[in-house]
């Protein structure tokens, strides 16, 4: 039996091995050979173990030598001569009797009570099995709950593409002007929320990268609108960055109506030009800006009324905390959505301003 086994005379350190052996957590107390000094029942219980043949024993001895572990040795060595603690290391225990493994969690730590001359460690085990068990559970459930947002997402995609085309035959086939510019309309609208869903279902995650959503939007739009691309074309210059879903939505119907109003009334018939579509971020602060090079912001007379496009805009803008300038460029006109820090700024989340 080793000497250390011995009553101990200092109080401390006897106090000490009876709140072990008291304690609710798993715990052990070992000295600086690896030997069991004191066991809370606790930890016999969780390992079927009996305290009477645990204490006074090796450490690497419990059980029917599952415990006999290379690692579990070099930690608790190295913790004993000061090295290193030991805090959560993860390790698997082989079953007894052919049962299946246990996860464990370790945590060792040398005690400072006063002696140098004397070495003891407290270690705890914590069974993790069911804990790891259900993490990997866990986990395969969201990968599989990912899949079904991706095949829903994209079947969403496919839905908005079919309605756009439905609307794009219907506008086709009607003989009004002002009916057929409702229909195409709305179709690039259903078109702008069709291509946030395809983004989805390709990344599979609530952000959506801007740079592709706004290039593939812009060109669907010129798909749908401009009759000669050699003439007219929308460009894009967007930033490397990505969004949650909720804010590119906004984005994109903002872009689809800043760039269907140039499309209708910037250029005259046979003429042409560049639209441009740029998104820019610094220091905390975006600004998204669709400018042509057209005609320019013409003056009409009487009040102004505002248009479904243009309360759309004014909407989208006040929900993303953004204010609006208008600029006439001569020639074209620039619309600048910015949103800035209000606590820096100090400004109108909203304010609409024309600058000429």
């Amino acid at each position: 039996m080793p000497s250390d086994l011995t009553p101990f005379l200092d109080p401390a350190v006897s106090l000490a091995q009876a709140m072990v052996t008291t304690s609710d957590t798993p715990l052990l107390m070992l000295d600086g050979d690896l030997t069991v000094l004191a066991a809370s029942s606790t930890f016999c219980r969780a390992f079927g173990l009996e305290a009477a043949r645990v204490v006074g024993n090796s450490v690497l001895a419990m059980g029917d030598g599952e415990w006999a572990l290379p690692r579990l040795e070099s930690l608790l060595t190295a913790t004993s001569s000061g090295g290193a603690d030991v805090d959560k290391y993860e390790m698997d225990l082989k079953g007894r009797d052919g049962g299946e493994a246990r996860s464990l969690e370790l945590s060792a730590h040398k005690l400072d009570y006063g002696k140098t001359d004397t070495i003891r460690m407290l270690l705890s085990v914590a069974d993790t099995t069911v804990a790891r068990a259900s993490a990997k559970e866990l986990k395969l459930l969201v990968a599989d709950n990912l899949l079904l947002l991706q095949e829903v997402q994209h079947r969403v995609a496919n839905s908005l593409q079919i309605i756009a085309s439905v609307l794009m035959q219907s506008a086709r086939r009607v003989t009004n002007d002002e009916t057929r510019s409702h229909l195409q309309m709305a179709q690039n609208r259903v078109l702008s929320i069709a291509a946030i869903q395809e983004q989805l279902s390709q990344k599979g995650a609530d952000d959506v990268a801007l740079r592709p959503y706004l290039a593939q939007l812009c060109l669907s739009l010129g798909a749908s609108m401009i009759a000669d691309p050699e003439l007219l074309s929308i460009e894009t210059d967007v930033d490397d960055v990505s969004v949650p879903a909720a804010i590119s939505v906004s984005l994109g119907l903002i872009v689809t109506e800043l760039v269907i109003n140039s499309l209708k009334h910037a250029y005259p018939i046979d003429s042409g030009g560049t639209i441009t579509v740029r998104y820019t971020v610094a220091n905390g602060c975006w600004s998204l800006e669709v400018a042509d090079d057209g005609v320019g912001m013409r003056k009409k007379k009487g009040p102004a009324r505002a248009g479904l496009g243009t309360s759309i805009i004014e909407a989208l803008s006040r929900q993303l905390q953004a204010r609006i300038v208008m600029t006439d460029r001569q020639p074209g006109t620039s619309v600048l959505i910015v949103h800035e820090i209000p606590s820096i700024t100090g400004a109108d989340p909203m304010p609409v301003m024309n600058a000429v």
